[in-house]
Formats: C-alpha cells, structure tokens, sequence
C-alpha cells in the first residue's frame, strides 16, 4: 500500500498568477515519483480547512485579490496556525506570503492585520511601476538543510516586507542578485518552522527541486514514515538552472 500525501490548495482561482500552479504540479509529480499516492484538496472561499493535510500551498493575487479572501482567510487562521505549529508544511507566495505575515498596510493607508504565522510586516510602495522589485532573483539559501544551495525565481511586487517589531526572523535566502524582501534588505522570503513565505515566482518549485525535497522530507518526519525514496533524474532541471544562472549573470 502507498503512503499518502495530502495537499492543500488555498484559493487557486484567486490567487495564482505568474504560473504558481507549477508549484502543485512540481510537488505531485516528485511525490508520484518517490511513490506516493497524493490526495490533491481544494480550499475556497466559505469551504473549512481539511482535517488532514501534509502541505498547504497559497499562490500570489493581486490587491484586488488580496482584499476578496482576507475575511474569509482569517476565520480559517485557528486551524492554519495550529497545523503550522504542529509541523504542517506550508509555501505562500509574494500576495500569500504578505497575508500570512503579521501586518499588511496597503497604498492607501490601510492597516489590515495578518495572520501572523511570518513575522513580518509588509508596507505597499506606491502606484508607479518604477517602485516595484521587478526581475529575476537568485539566492543563497539559509535552511539549515540546504544551506549554501542556490535558489532561483522572478520576483514582482510592490511591497517591501520587513522583520515584524518583535521576535526573531529568519530569512529563506540571502540575495545574490535581485532585491528581495525589500529594494535593499540582502534578504529574502520567511522560513517558520515548516513554512515558507517568499516572493519567488515563475514557478518556484520547478527552478528549485531541493526545495521541493525539503517540504517531503519534512513531511516523512513528521509521519515517522521509514521510507528510502529512490533518486530522481534531474539533469535536466540542472541544465535550466545553470542557463538561467548564466542569463542572471
């Protein structure tokens, strides 16, 4: 009999945008491969969190987006907040990764609060593109587990997210090229016990296959599951990211 991993989807029709879907498609497809039978799971709006999950992913939205499912997020940051603390794996990108922070001000002024599993707060720019972290991104990252490893991605949002007032912070990468969390911190994205917040689109899972193996092997831990996972080929995931790496300079 396969072991089983449970994925959940958060909002997939509101917030996905720059190919985030990748980011399920990556994760299915390396658990099919190390044998997994994967029970996909789709939360909307009005629709409570599942009993069981092993991995909660939320793309990125715009504003407009963003502002559609904040209510309804928040009656669901009880369950999510304790499956986190519990260990349940969790990606949130760039409009996820601002929500799941623990303050969100907006271009307006707004001061909407987060669901406070990153600690950060995130301030909108202003209206001009120009003010935007536009283009691609690598990184070194600072997991314990895959510290030194590169990633990659394409980064484009308006806000800049800094460490919350209080308590510590700990950055998924420190910034080769490209801007991060902000137009100058050197830093990028939020690791918080298993969950990652970070702005690295286009689809980040795919460009960083170590990334991926983390939140499994994460996810085996916690199930106390004796597994030995068979090798993946991923010469050519490696050729792309050596291109992508020269393109980057």
């Amino acid at each position: 009999m396969k072991p089983q991993f449970f994925i959940t989807h958060l909002y997939p029709d509101e917030m996905s945008i720059y190919g985030d879907m990748g980011n399920i498609i990556a994760m299915r497809f390396r658990l099919e491969k190390y044998g997994f039978e994967v029970i996909y799971q789709i939360v909307g709006q009005g629709q409570d969190l599942p009993e069981t999950t092993d991995w909660y992913f939320m793309g990125g939205g715009q504003d407009k987006e963003q502002e559609v499912i904040y209510q309804d997020l928040l009656k669901k940051k009880k369950k999510l907040s304790k499956d986190i603390e519990n260990g349940v794996g969790l990606l949130a990108i760039c409009g996820g990764y601002q929500l799941l922070g623990k303050q969100f001000i907006t271009g307006n002024g707004v001061d909407v609060e987060g669901l406070g599993i990153f600690n950060v707060i995130t301030k909108a720019s202003g209206k001009n593109v120009k003010q935007r972290c536009i283009g691609n991104v690598v990184e070194e990252c600072m997991i314990d587990e895959l510290k030194g490893q590169v990633l990659v991605g394409f980064e484009n949002h308006g806000g800049q997210t800094e460490a919350g007032l209080a308590g510590s912070f700990k950055p998924l990468g420190r910034v080769i090229a490209g801007f991060g969390n902000t137009y100058d911190s050197g830093f990028e994205g939020c690791v918080y016990k298993n969950a990652i917040g970070t702005y690295l689109h286009g689809s980040c899972l795919p460009k960083n296959p170590q990334l991926t193996d983390w939140f499994i092997h994460k996810a085996i831990e916690k199930q106390k599951l004796v597994i030995d996972l068979p090798k993946i080929d991923d010469m050519i995931g490696i050729k792309v990211r050596e291109c992508l790496l020269q393109r980057f300079g």
